[in-house]
């Protein structure tokens, strides 16, 4: 039989009967949908992390107060016990060393903001003048803060872009008075609106001085220094540099732990891609059931068709040829399924996109080749019965059943 028959004959038979092959086609594609949409789940949860630590800035070294017991970052690292508190003097010392360009103390509470008969609480951000370069945001108008010599504050504040929003509405907030926590500030700049970074937006913060931040919450600590490196280079010779000089000032005790953002970025990078893996691994699953299913319908249709395999053998078919009919039925219907299933994983992934328009629900390449190959593959391994047991019937004996 000519390969284009054998194709043909395939077809008529799988559409024979429509329900049953209906069926089939659901299953794969729904096997091959699961894999496609729970892997743009993970590749975008991947993408999410490596984004939101990508834009805090860049060639950054992160101090954090308290020691980690092991060495790398791991995420324990951003909950540390705190032996010794980190200062705006450690910070400032930093600023000594020679490949450190820029240094950013930060201090974080929530309080609340009262202006314009309007109370709202908010998220508080102590920091400098260097923290709007460091983290390389944008201003929508007005100035960040202005440049203070360490422990004097200045009675400014800066607005995110929501806060702006719900306190002074359209109005020019530049050179208002607002209440913050006990303090009175004066507005010298609104936030650039949508900036985010470590799972916080910039949308909802408000900016003081450090030495502000310290006075209105009554502490001397700080939460974390970001260090900003001369070139990507040195990130690592600084993380030495860094370690070292703030254990000299902390009297020998090395009660910091110092990370750099590559090495955040890869850390996340390597546990959300063993966490797409393992969702398409069970995505997977569904494929290996929606195979079984083909092998009981092609089973069923070995059964129901036993009179037409005898006359195909009794006009002059043989095993082989009967084994490929029903090995490219099993295909045709597996192939369907997955490409049914593509189209509908991305519309799904689509989906999720425009719910959730902030977060890169796009599934990996691979996961699609994969998904589909899985489909075809298990297509053809559980139809590998049913073809076998069509072609070792007897043609008289099946002829006699008719």
């Amino acid at each position: 039989m000519k390969i284009v028959d054998t194709f043909r004959y395939a077809a008529q038979a799988a559409t024979g009967s429509p329900l049953r092959t209906l069926l089939v086609i659901l299953s794969m594609s729904i096997g091959v949908a699961a894999v496609v949409i729970l892997t743009a789940l993970g590749d975008g949860a991947r993408r999410y992390v490596i984004n939101e630590f990508s834009s805090i800035g860049s060639n950054l070294v992160i101090v954090l107060p308290g020691r980690s017991e092991t060495r790398g970052f791991n995420p324990a690292n951003l909950v540390t016990s705190t032996p010794r508190d980190l200062t705006v003097d450690d910070a400032e010392a930093l600023l000594r060393l020679p490949d450190v360009a820029r240094i950013s103390p930060i201090l974080v509470a929530t309080t609340e903001i009262n202006a314009a008969g309007k109370l709202r609480e908010v998220m508080l951000l102590g920091t400098n003048a260097e923290y709007v370069k460091v983290r390389q945001m944008k201003m929508g108008i007005g100035r960040f803060l202005s440049k203070v010599e360490v422990g004097h504050s200045a009675s400014e504040v800066v607005l995110g872009a929501e806060i702006r929003r719900e306190i002074f509405g359209e109005m020019n907030p530049l050179g208002k008075t607002v209440r913050v926590g006990d303090r009175r500030l004066r507005v010298v700049g609104v936030l650039r609106e949508g900036g985010s970074g470590m799972g916080m937006t910039t949308d909802e913060l408000v900016i003081v001085p450090i030495a502000t931040a310290q006075a209105m919450l009554d502490t001397n600590t700080l939460f974390r220094i970001l260090v900003e490196a001369r070139s990507r280079k040195r990130i690592n010779e600084v993380k030495t540099s860094v370690l070292k000089l703030i254990t000299e000032r902390h009297e020998g005790e090395e009660d910091i732990t110092v990370i750099t953002q590559d090495a955040v970025l890869e850390t996340f990078d390597k546990i959300l891609n063993v966490l797409t893996l393992g969702v398409a691994g069970i995505a997977a699953i569904s494929l290996a059931v929606a195979g079984i299913l083909v092998m009981n319908v092609m089973l069923v249709s070995v059964t129901q068709r036993t009179a037409e395999i005898g006359l195909l053998k009794a006009i002059g078919a043989n095993a082989s040829t009967i084994r490929h009919l029903f090995l490219v039925e099993a295909s045709l219907l597996s192939l369907t399924g997955a490409l049914v299933g593509i189209v509908l994983g991305y519309s799904g992934a689509w989906v999720l996109r425009f719910i959730y328009p902030n977060f890169p629900a796009y599934p990996p390449l691979w996961a699609v080749f994969a998904g589909f190959g899985t489909a075809l593959i298990s297509g053809l391994i559980f139809g590998v019965m049913p073809a076998r047991q069509a072609a070792e019937l007897d043609p008289i004996q099946a002829l006699s059943k008719r």
